[in-house]
């Protein structure tokens, strides 16, 4: 009858309004607290200087750490690549997607990073869930450093494991929670956490691990191609191993410049990963022509280790003189240089700011940083000059006094 239909689209239309209204507050709130956020649009190359609306800014919120996403190499790669086997991948690799390039470069990895064997994601985000989804079952127990990317914190979650948190690089802490649990137990942590800045004390924990007979997975996607001999990253650095770190997770959108993830470990992992996990399983597989520009990447890597000596450099220039000027960074070493300014409101004038006068800096801000923690999360590159990074100095200081 008519009038039941009428009714039936009368509910629907409630049903949307009230998930409009909902979604509408939301925002509404978030611009209330100084947390919406509003994307950005390029019209270049990511590099140490880049163009917006028409407007040329010292770009210093980019993860190109090497300066490689739109090296000259890495580009004919990529370019070479598709015109031989197309843009896209066509399938996921368990279907027909798998193409040489991916093989090739899952191989390099593994060499890289002193592994029997490695496999491709379609992105880190990917990588981290479907790995600790497929590790990890009820009655299980996985426990995450308080700062670990929201990446890591969501696949614990939706493992079904018993969760646990510990106070961030709080060895300690964390083997008071362990001692009190029975069973499998997994230990996550990042190498180089990527709003702090800092790195995880994988030393220590591997031992910890290794007393309690549990796993240690690293997420180093901000320490991959920057730290450790040849670039190998943090877990390399720390002079551990396979045995040591049964299952590292890493980016290739940042040092190395394109795009995707992997992860690395023993044959029986990445067999596992192959049949289990559902983020490869049902997942496109990434551009053959991204694997073949990584390959490049990898290859620039080992043949210029200048690009991390000149990294480092900056690094400590940045660090020196921003001692001299009394600006309040967290303690970092690496090429995330959090600049501490509290209020989320604050964070995003100063941001402003150094943006009218040519400079690019995020203001990151909850739920991304615990509340009262907001900064200015300034990241160096290699691409970077030694002009550049005291220009930024002398921005910095300028704009906070206003």
């Amino acid at each position: 009858p008519a009038f039941l239909r009428r009714s039936g689209r009368q509910r629907l239309s409630r049903d949307v309004a009230e998930f409009e209204q909902r979604l509408s507050s939301a925002l509404s709130q978030r611009r209330e607290l100084d947390l919406y956020r509003q994307r950005l649009t390029l019209e270049s190359p990511q590099g140490p200087s880049v163009r917006i609306d028409g407007q040329s800014y010292l770009n210093f919120c980019s993860n190109d750490y090497l300066g490689l996403a739109a090296h000259p190499q890495v580009v004919d790669s990529f370019r070479r690549a598709a015109t031989q086997y197309g843009v896209g991948s066509g399938a996921s690799h368990l279907v027909c997607g798998h193409s040489r390039p991916h093989h090739q470069l899952e191989e390099a990895l593994a060499e890289l990073t002193g592994r029997p064997r490695a496999l491709l994601f379609s992105s880190g985000y990917a990588a981290n869930t479907g790995t600790l989804t497929t590790l990890l079952q009820p009655g299980d127990a996985v426990f995450q450093d308080r700062l670990n990317h929201a990446s890591l914190l969501d696949g614990g979650l939706h493992s079904g494991a018993r969760f646990r948190r510990f106070a961030h690089n709080d060895v300690a802490d964390l083997a008071g929670k362990m001692s009190a649990v029975d069973g499998p137990k997994l230990v996550v942590v990042d190498g180089v956490f990527s709003m702090d800045g800092d790195r995880a004390p994988l030393a220590e924990l591997a031992a910890l691990c290794r007393r309690e007979d549990a796993w240690l997975m690293v997420d180093d996607a901000h320490g991959i191609g920057v730290l450790g001999e040849n670039g190998a990253g943090s877990v390399a650095e720390a002079g551990l191993d396979c045995d040591d770190v049964p299952v590292l997770m890493a980016t290739l959108g940042k040092a190395l410049g394109t795009g995707g993830a992997f992860v690395a470990g023993s044959e029986t992992l990445i067999e596992a990963l192959i049949q289990q996990a559902r983020n490869y399983i049902y997942t496109t597989a990434i551009s053959p022509a991204v694997a073949a520009a990584t390959l490049t990447s990898l290859e620039i890597l080992r043949d210029e280790p200048w690009r991390r000596e000149h990294l480092a450099a900056l690094i400590q220039r940045f660090r020196q003189g921003a001692q001299q000027l009394d600006l309040s960074l967290m303690p970092s070493a690496s090429a995330i240089q959090p600049l501490l300014v509290g209020d989320a409101g604050r964070a995003m004038a100063i941001s402003q700011r150094l943006r009218d006068r040519g400079l690019l800096i995020s203001a990151i801000r909850p739920p991304t940083v615990p509340a009262g923690t907001s900064r200015l999360r300034v990241t160096l590159s290699a691409a970077h000059s030694e002009e550049q990074v005291d220009s930024l100095l002398e921005e910095l200081i300028l704009c906070q006094a206003e």
